[in-house]
Protein backbone atom coordinates (compact mmCIF):
# COMPACT_ATOMS: atom_id res chain seq x y z
CA UNK A 1 0.00 0.00 0.00
CA UNK A 2 1.37 3.34 -0.65
CA UNK A 3 0.00 6.97 -0.69
CA UNK A 4 1.26 9.58 -3.39
CA UNK A 5 1.07 13.33 -1.96
CA UNK A 6 1.94 16.31 -4.20
CA UNK A 7 2.52 18.91 -2.28
CA UNK A 8 3.18 21.91 -4.99
CA UNK A 9 0.46 23.86 -6.62
CA UNK A 10 1.14 22.04 -10.08
CA UNK A 11 -1.06 19.63 -11.07
CA UNK A 12 1.00 16.85 -12.11
CA UNK A 13 -1.10 14.28 -14.86
CA UNK A 14 1.66 11.67 -14.91
CA UNK A 15 0.87 10.36 -10.97
CA UNK A 16 -1.70 7.90 -12.05
CA UNK A 17 1.62 5.98 -14.82
CA UNK A 18 3.36 6.31 -11.49
CA UNK A 19 0.49 5.04 -9.50
CA UNK A 20 0.39 2.35 -12.30
CA UNK A 21 4.04 1.70 -12.08
CA UNK A 22 4.35 1.07 -8.76
CA UNK A 23 1.37 -1.09 -8.46
CA UNK A 24 3.33 -3.35 -11.08
CA UNK A 25 6.04 -3.26 -9.15
CA UNK A 26 4.48 -4.29 -5.97
CA UNK A 27 3.35 -7.14 -7.61
CA UNK A 28 6.59 -8.08 -9.75
CA UNK A 29 8.58 -8.09 -6.60
CA UNK A 30 5.98 -9.28 -4.18
CA UNK A 31 5.92 -6.76 -1.77
CA UNK A 32 2.97 -7.68 0.81
CA UNK A 33 2.08 -5.80 3.60
CA UNK A 34 3.99 -2.75 3.15
CA UNK A 35 3.53 0.06 3.02
CA UNK A 36 5.15 3.68 1.95
CA UNK A 37 5.23 7.08 0.82
CA UNK A 38 5.76 9.08 -2.51
CA UNK A 39 5.77 12.76 -1.33
CA UNK A 40 6.07 15.34 -4.64
CA UNK A 41 7.41 18.68 -3.69
CA UNK A 42 9.51 22.13 -5.23
CA UNK A 43 13.39 22.52 -5.09
CA UNK A 44 13.01 24.92 -1.87
CA UNK A 45 11.14 22.28 0.06
CA UNK A 46 13.78 19.40 -1.29
CA UNK A 47 16.70 21.40 -0.14
CA UNK A 48 15.76 22.13 2.93
CA UNK A 49 15.64 18.40 3.62
CA UNK A 50 18.86 17.93 2.25
CA UNK A 51 20.21 20.29 3.79
CA UNK A 52 18.88 19.31 7.67
CA UNK A 53 19.25 15.56 7.06
CA UNK A 54 22.08 14.78 4.56
CA UNK A 55 24.30 17.93 5.16
CA UNK A 56 24.21 19.22 1.93
CA UNK A 57 22.85 22.42 0.73
CA UNK A 58 21.67 22.69 -2.23
CA UNK A 59 18.38 20.85 -4.02
CA UNK A 60 18.63 17.26 -5.24
CA UNK A 61 16.06 15.30 -7.49
CA UNK A 62 15.10 12.32 -4.90
CA UNK A 63 15.34 11.34 -1.29
CA UNK A 64 14.46 8.50 0.51
CA UNK A 65 13.71 7.97 4.43
CA UNK A 66 14.06 3.95 5.04
CA UNK A 67 12.71 3.71 7.94
CA UNK A 68 14.08 -0.04 8.39
CA UNK A 69 17.43 1.55 8.80
CA UNK A 70 16.31 3.22 11.93
CA UNK A 71 17.77 0.96 14.62
CA UNK A 72 15.18 1.57 16.93
CA UNK A 73 12.29 0.68 14.40
CA UNK A 74 9.73 -1.44 15.68
CA UNK A 75 8.69 -4.58 14.39
CA UNK A 76 5.06 -4.81 13.02
CA UNK A 77 3.00 -7.19 11.07
CA UNK A 78 3.51 -5.20 7.97
CA UNK A 79 6.01 -2.96 6.29
CA UNK A 80 6.82 0.45 7.13
CA UNK A 81 9.24 1.45 4.30
CA UNK A 82 9.16 5.39 4.80
CA UNK A 83 8.85 8.34 2.38
CA UNK A 84 10.27 9.51 -1.07
CA UNK A 85 10.71 13.14 -1.86
CA UNK A 86 10.90 13.37 -5.39
CA UNK A 87 11.54 17.30 -6.62
CA UNK A 88 9.19 18.07 -8.72
CA UNK A 89 11.75 21.22 -10.08
CA UNK A 90 14.56 18.65 -10.56
CA UNK A 91 12.51 16.03 -12.30
CA UNK A 92 11.72 18.56 -14.92
CA UNK A 93 15.09 19.87 -15.31
CA UNK A 94 16.65 16.65 -15.36
CA UNK A 95 14.17 15.17 -18.22
CA UNK A 96 15.13 18.41 -20.35
CA UNK A 97 18.73 17.73 -19.79
CA UNK A 98 19.04 13.93 -20.43
CA UNK A 99 16.80 14.34 -23.29
CA UNK A 100 14.07 12.57 -22.42
CA UNK A 101 10.58 12.51 -21.14
CA UNK A 102 9.39 14.50 -18.01
CA UNK A 103 7.42 10.83 -17.34
CA UNK A 104 10.19 8.42 -17.85
CA UNK A 105 11.97 10.91 -15.10
CA UNK A 106 9.26 10.92 -12.53
CA UNK A 107 9.14 6.88 -12.87
CA UNK A 108 12.89 6.76 -13.06
CA UNK A 109 13.26 8.47 -9.53
CA UNK A 110 10.17 7.09 -8.29
CA UNK A 111 11.60 3.80 -8.73
CA UNK A 112 15.55 4.78 -7.26
CA UNK A 113 13.40 6.16 -3.80
CA UNK A 114 11.66 2.39 -3.60
CA UNK A 115 14.77 0.42 -4.08
CA UNK A 116 16.85 2.93 -1.80
CA UNK A 117 13.35 1.82 0.89
CA UNK A 118 13.74 -1.66 -0.34
CA UNK A 119 17.74 -1.60 0.87
CA UNK A 120 19.50 -0.83 -2.32
CA UNK A 121 22.17 1.33 -2.62
CA UNK A 122 24.73 2.61 -4.84
CA UNK A 123 27.59 3.88 -2.98
CA UNK A 124 30.42 1.26 -3.96
CA UNK A 125 30.21 0.07 -7.61
CA UNK A 126 29.09 -2.95 -7.37
CA UNK A 127 26.11 -2.25 -5.85
CA UNK A 128 25.45 0.58 -8.42
CA UNK A 129 25.74 -1.44 -10.72
CA UNK A 130 22.92 -3.65 -9.12
CA UNK A 131 20.63 -1.40 -8.08
CA UNK A 132 20.90 0.69 -12.07
CA UNK A 133 20.04 -2.95 -13.77
CA UNK A 134 16.99 -3.57 -10.77
CA UNK A 135 15.88 -0.11 -12.03
CA UNK A 136 16.45 -0.83 -15.56
CA UNK A 137 14.57 -4.18 -15.23
CA UNK A 138 11.87 -2.42 -13.92
CA UNK A 139 11.32 0.28 -16.05
CA UNK A 140 11.56 -1.52 -18.97
CA UNK A 141 9.60 -4.32 -18.03
CA UNK A 142 6.68 -1.31 -17.54
CA UNK A 143 7.22 -0.06 -20.52
CA UNK A 144 9.15 2.93 -19.66
CA UNK A 145 11.90 3.09 -21.72
CA UNK A 146 14.98 5.86 -22.99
Amino acid sequence: MFEIDNLTNEEVKELDTVRDLLNFVIERESLQNCMFNIIIVDNEYIHKLNKEYRGIDRPTDVISFALEDNKDFVELDFRVLGDIYISLDKAKEQAELYGHSFLREICFLTIHGLLHLLGYDHMEKEDEIVMFGKQDELLNAFGITK
